[in-house]
Order: structure tokens, then C-alpha cells, then sequence
């Protein structure tokens, strides 16, 4: 099964493909595309984002584009029509394209043909299964034109105008590009500068670039965004005509202007859900240890100038996370996941390390994939990938799958510890607060260290209080002394 369907053997379309592991809808966040635009094979055309990551979707095929079946900001079910190209242009008369389908009434995707031989998917999960199932419209949507359309008239009524405005018009019309835009019109920007772009209303293609070679930057965004929010504090103070006396103010508008409603969907739902799952179904338990890390500290700063370790980050995270991998070696029961089907506890052999990680889009957990069998160059230089990876927002719903322990860094915030909840289907979450110069007792006397305070948190199925408290002891005994790490790994 393929994401495409011939609705004629000039016309195909593409299909919403689940870009995961079994997820069942996406949000469309930017068309990179147009009605009339010419695309070829391997072609992003737009960027969608999932319960796990945002994802650039690449057109399997070339011509031009005929319609888009969605506007921008929709939820759409896998397996639903999203375009329609036009793969033999100029050989007719091309019907005329159905307007963008409203995000309260999916459009039911038709059956789909067989995939033309010789070609191969290119996407994670390429071809889902068809499914005859009607799904029912989306609650909450229809009302959004009548909303804009009340919404409208009070704004007009509080600038002393009779009459409400104009409703916004069915379909809009792409902008022009401007004379610095790429051809095709899509600006150049990263992901996260295209989710800030959108958040604060900005569109890109007004931008004026200030990266290399064209790209938008997130200063660019802002300074973009600078004089809007200038006219925002003189349209808040005198939101009521003079004459108008200050009873006619509807209650409506004073919440609206006190209030900000922000709907919980793609990236940040699947936390929000995952998080309540994982609280309210494993026992947790958290132990905490002071340690002083001022030995790390200087191994650290040796490390940098170490010529083994050329061209990688190197930070305390790295050498806690080995201190982790050493410590999970010396206790391997403590890398396990519980199995409620089987009623079973499954031990792990390999560490998948998840490194928490604070996006744009939200906080999610990649991990390095057999974090256990990595030197420490290697385990730096996986380090370095994982969060470059993240912060670019392209972490792939594969990275994210499969972790086994994790580590979360609270300190870089200046936070001195906290209680994490684990990552579900995870066994235990490390978590590690503010590095801190502090008094601390040294051979008898009392000197200035650097010190910091460790939690970790385990699901106490699967780990009793023994085990946790000799894994956390091992991470604190390797960090106050880490030649420890030559003599246990």
C-alpha cells in the first residue's frame, strides 16, 4: 500500500502517511507549496507535526500541483487526501480544484490503487492501511466562522463603527514572494524559527533574511515581530470610544485581554498524556545524594585539551552519563521494563540513554542507541548529534523510541534538583541539579567545592530501595572521583 492514490491517469494524489509508529493523525503546519506550483520527485511539500516530532513531507512524484486539500493549522486523520497533482499538465483542460476542506469535515480519502512497479517508499511508515471506517467531525471547529464573525463585530463596535467587518474570505491567496525569497517562494528557515514564526503571528515570506545565504534567523522573527507588539500596548489602553460610556466594554473582551488560550495538540498532548500515564502507573520513588563533583569539574577541563577528544562537545553531562553507563553496569537489574500483559519483568542488556531535551515544540527524550558499548569520544560525539538534532527540531519519532533510562538536566536552568517523573516505559530517571560553588568539609577542613545534588527516580516494581540506592551511591562515587571510571567500567 502506498500514501497515493490516480484519481485519472493524469491526476494523483497523496495521502497523509503515518511518519511514526502507529500514530494515527497529523497537524499540517506549513505548505511549502501552492496551487500551480511545480514539484518533483523527493520534494518536501510540507511540514507536518505528529504526537512525536515535526516532519517534512516529500511529494513521491512530479507535476504540478492541482489543490490542497487542507489549510494550514489542521488536524488530519493518516490515510486522508492532503494534495492532488497534476502529472501530465497542458494535455487538457484540468477540473477545477475543490476548495480547501474545512478542519470539521474530513475529506474521506478514496480507495487506493497499486503502487506503479519499481517504486520504493521513502518514508517511515510509507503506506498505511486503508480503512473503510468513517470518522466523525471534529468537535469545537464549526463554530469557529460564527466566533470570528461576533468577534469582529465587537472589535468594530468598540472603534465607534456601526457596522461589523467583512468575513474573511473562504480561501486566502498566497502572497507574492518577495525579491529576496528562493524559487518557488518558500523562505529558508530552520524548523523552530518557522514554529516561532508561527506562533507570533509572523509571516515568513515579509522577513527580511539575515542568515547566510538567505536564511531567516529568530532575531529576524523578532524584529519582524517588534512592531506589532509596539501597537499593542496604544490599541489595550484605550480599547473604549470616548463617548462610549464604560458599561458598553462586554465582559468577553476584558477576559480575552487577561486570558491566553493555547490548544494542546501534537508534541505537547503526547507529553501531557504520557507524563499522566506513567505518574499514575508506576510506583515512584526518589532518592537524592549531595555530592562534590570538583574532581569532575578538572577532569572535564583536562578532557577539552585531551586530542583524543578533537571536535566533540565535552561538558559534565558527558561524563555523568558515563558515570550512569558505569554505575548500570555494576547493576544491570536496574535496566529493566515492567511487562503488565505477561505480569514480567524484562532486563535489558543494552542501554538506549534518553537525554531529556527542552524544544520549541516542547520537551521530548531522544536517546543514544547502545549508549553501553561507547567510548568516551563516541559517547561525546553521540551527545553532540543528539542535541544538535533536537534543538534544529529534527528529531526523528525513531530516536525517540525504545529508551531504556534517562537523564535530565535541571541545572542547566539553575535549578538545584527535583523529583522527574520517569519516561514511560523507562525503569529509572536521573536527575541532575546546579553545579555550585559551595563551603564544604575537604580533608577535615572546610573549603570552597564544587557541589551538586543528584535524584533519582525508579519505579519501584521493578527496583526496591537496595538497588536504587546503589546505583545513585555508584554515579555519586564515580563524580567525587572519577578515576573510579577506569578501574569499574
Amino acid at each position: 500500500m502506498t500514501t497515493m492514490t490516480e484519481t485519472s491517469a493524469r491526476f494523483r494524489e497523496f495521502k497523509m502517511p503515518d511518519v511514526g509508529e502507529g500514530l494515527t493523525e497529523a497537524e499540517i503546519l506549513k505548505w511549502f507549496v501552492q496551487p500551480g506550483d511545480t514539484v518533483t520527485d523527493g520534494q518536501v511539500v510540507c511540514e507536518v507535526e505528529t504526537a512525536k516530532a515535526a516532519v517534512e513531507l516529500p511529494i513521491p512524484f512530479d507535476g504540478v500541483v492541482h489543490e490542497l486539500r487542507f489549510p494550514e493549522g489542521t488536524t488530519v486523520d493518516v490515510g486522508q487526501v492532503i494534495i492532488a497533482i497534476d502529472v501530465a499538465p497542458g494535455s487538457g483542460d484540468a477540473p477545477a480544484p475543490a476548495a480547501a476542506a474545512p478542519a470539521q469535515e474530513p475529506v474521506e480519502a478514496p480507495e487506493a490503487e497499486a503502487e506503479p512497479k519499481g517504486r520504493t517508499p521513502v518514508l517511515v511508515g510509507y503506506g498505511v492501511a486503508e480503512s473503510s471506517t468513517k470518522r466523525r467531525p471534529r468537535k469545537g471547529a464549526a463554530a469557529a466562522p460564527e466566533a470570528a464573525a461576533v468577534a469582529a463585530a465587537v472589535q468594530a463596535e468598540l472603534n465607534g463603527h456601526g457596522a461589523s467587518a467583512p468575513a474573511p474570505a473562504a480561501t486566502a491567496q498566497a502572497a507574492p514572494a518577495p525579491a529576496g525569497a528562493p524559487a518557488g517562494g518558500r523562505p529558508l528557515a530552520k524548523p523552530p524559527v518557522r514554529k516561532l514564526a508561527k506562533d507570533l503571528g509572523i509571516d515568513l515570506a515579509t522577513v527580511v533574511p539575515t542568515g547566510k545565504d538567505g536564511i531567516i534567523t529568530r532575531e529576524d522573527v523578532h524584529a519582524a515581530a517588534a512592531p506589532a507588539a509596539a501597537e499593542a500596548p496604544a490599541a489595550v489602553a484605550s480599547p473604549v470610544a470616548p463617548e462610549a460610556p464604560a458599561a458598553a466594554v462586554p465582559a468577553a473582551v476584558s477576559d480575552s485581554a487577561r486570558e491566553t488560550r493555547i490548544p494542546v495538540k501534537g508534541v505537547r498532548k503526547a507529553i501531557a498524556q504520557a507524563m499522566v500515564g506513567s505518574a499514575f502507573t508506576a510506583p515512584h520513588v526518589t532518592e537524592f545524594v549531595t555530592v562534590d563533583v570538583t574532581r569532575t569539574m578538572k577532569l572535564v577541563a583536562e578532557l577539552k585539551e585531551d586530542k583524543d577528544m578533537a571536535g566533540v562537545r565535552v561538558n559534565p553531562l558527558l561524563v555523568i552519563a558515563k558515570a550512569l553507563l558505569v554505575a548500570i553496569k555494576r547493576n544491570p537489574e536496574v535496566n529493566a521494563a515492567w511487562d503488565e500483559a505477561n505480569q514480567e519483568i524484562v532486563q535489558k542488556h543494552y542501554v538506549n540513554l534518553g537525554i531529556a531535551a527542552a524544544t520549541p515544540r516542547g520537551l521530548i527524550v531522544p536517546n543514544i542507541k547502545d549508549a553501553h558499548d561507547k567510548t568516551l569520544p563516541q559517547l561525546a560525539e553521540a551527545l553532540g548529534e543528539l542535541v544538535t538534532t533536537a534543538r534544529d527540531g529534527k528529531t526523528s519519532p525513531a530516536a525517540m523510541a525504545g529508551g531504556t533510562v534517562t537523564i535530565t538536566n535541571v541545572g542547566v536552568f539553575g535549578v538545584d534538583t527535583g523529583t522527574p517523573i520517569l519516561n514511560p516505559g523507562e525503569s529509572a530517571i536521573l536527575a541532575v541539579g546546579a553545579i555550585k560553588l559551595q563551603p564544604w568539609v575537604h580533608k577535615g577542613k572546610v573549603k570552597p567545592r564544587q557541589v551538586t545534588t543528584l535524584a533519582l527516580s525508579f519505579d519501584h516494581r521493578l527496583v526496591d530501595g537496595e538497588l536504587g540506592s546503589k546505583v545513585l551511591a555508584d554515579v555519586a562515587a564515580i563524580l567525587e572521583q572519577p578515576k573510579r571510571l577506569i578501574t569499574w567500567a
